[in-house]
């Protein structure tokens, strides 16, 4: 079982899936919301993009819509990438969106359009700086390369900044579901930072990667194979595989590999929290909107599968190990994972299957009924004993999965047991 908190953020483990939304000056030149550190540009040319900036077709409502579609529950909205642009009406600095053409609080947009549907709302904040002269940018990774003339690096006083904008954060936009801290590169810790966070939204979450000890943990893009998630866990993933700010010209992932994606991070446990990255104009790219469609629909047609669904994958669907004199391999007969809620098992195809056979060893039980949660079909079951495992003892077969019917999707299975599953 996954680790609970008892108190106000066990709503972490109800809101499974979430909208990430990377905004910012970089969508302009639309190349990496990190374009400071991996591109060819300078500071000085990056920070007049503030001048540039004027999203006249930002319509919070349509990204909302989009979110709702693909069935996401929450949103996480970035305040202050790493460039040290703040995207709300900051008395801190300067270089804020108020500043820019466009003149507006984009964060009070979002938030009230948050607050009017019930959207819980979280927010992103970076704690490395490549604009604010106190903090100190070393060369570290997702740190520019040295200050600049007139910086006056002070880790304690860039903080004494970031406590004021924590405030206005947390006192300005109503309810906060979550703060996501990000790459805590100078290593500063300091637990009366999140002190004050929770002190200002008591019930809020807060991530691993700040200041202080964290509430769940945020692993990126990839994920290990394991089974369960033993602490609370928020997966984190973009629609394009180079970034997660606007990129003209992206190199997408397929719908089929974001669903396996999904789907292995709900089955062990986890949540998900999936990016887009806007355009300069405020709009989502349609292939975007369309990303967001085709996952929605999978995801409504299996959703009862992770809904109040705890891990199970030590029930069946283990790999088999084959041994020889010179050497030892693990053959992966049939990559699903397990999830289960009272009576029923879930069986997720969370990669594509080497046939149209799953074999659930260890388990021996014969359900009442099998049926494909992504269009109703019944599948036909059996325990029995298998070639494979001759050696061994009769498993439950599922036979006749559609493999070959529905290549661009992933399949679920539910299985229909009697009291008996539990023994």
């Amino acid at each position: 079982m996954i680790r609970r908190f008892h108190d106000a953020r066990d709503r972490f483990f109800d809101l499974r899936f979430g909208m990430f939304i990377h905004w910012g000056l970089y969508a302009i030149p639309a190349w990496h919301e990190q374009l400071l550190w991996r591109g060819r540009t300078t500071r000085a040319e990056y920070e007049q993009l503030i001048h540039q900036f004027d999203p006249q077709r930002f319509d919070p409502e349509e990204w909302l819509d989009a979110a709702q579609e693909a069935g996401m529950q929450y949103i996480c909205f970035t305040t202050k990438h790493h460039d040290g642009f703040c995207m709300w009406d900051t008395k801190q600095t300067d270089y804020n969106v108020m500043n820019t053409p466009y003149g507006k609080d984009t964060l009070a947009m979002l938030a009230e359009a948050c607050r009017k549907r019930g959207m819980p709302l979280s927010l992103y904040y970076s704690c490395p700086d490549w604009h604010h002269p106190n903090y100190p940018n070393l060369g570290r990774h997702h740190e520019m390369f040295g200050p600049r003339p007139g910086d006056e690096p002070n880790l304690e006083r860039y903080y004494e900044y970031v406590a004021e904008q924590i405030r206005e954060l947390l006192t300005g936009y109503g309810p906060i579901y979550q703060w996501f801290w990000d790459v805590n590169v100078a290593e500063y810790h300091n637990p009366a930072i999140n002190e004050l966070i929770r002190s200002l939204q008591p019930g809020i979450l807060i991530n691993n990667r700040g200041p202080g000890e964290g509430d769940y943990s945020t692993p990126e893009r990839h994920v290990p194979e394991g089974g369960i998630f033993r602490t609370p866990t928020e997966a984190c993933q973009s629609l394009g595989r180079e970034s997660w700010g606007y990129r003209e010209g992206e190199d997408y992932y397929s719908h089929k590999f974001l669903m396996q994606s999904m789907d292995k991070i709900f089955a062990m446990g986890g949540n998900y929290l999936l990016n887009v990255g806007p355009r300069a104009d405020g709009t989502l790219d349609p292939a975007h909107v369309e990303t967001l469609r085709a996952l929605g629909s999978w995801y409504r047609s299996v959703k009862e599968a992770f809904t109040d669904a705890q891990p199970a994958s030590y029930m069946g669907g283990r790999d088999e190990i084959i041994g020889s004199d010179e050497v030892h391999s693990v053959v992966a007969r049939d990559h699903v994972l397990l999830t289960r809620k009272g009576n029923h098992l879930y069986v997720h195809a969370y990669k594509d299957l080497q046939g149209d056979c799953i074999v659930l060893r260890p388990l021996d039980r014969q359900p009442k009924r099998a049926v494909l949660l992504n269009n109703g079909q019944e599948l036909e079951t059996s325990v029995e004993l298998l070639p494979w495992y001759w050696k061994e003892k009769p498993y439950l077969r599922i036979k006749r999965v559609p493999v070959n019917e529905m290549t661009g999707t992933v399949m679920v299975i539910r299985l229909e047991f009697d009291d008996s599953i539990a023994e």
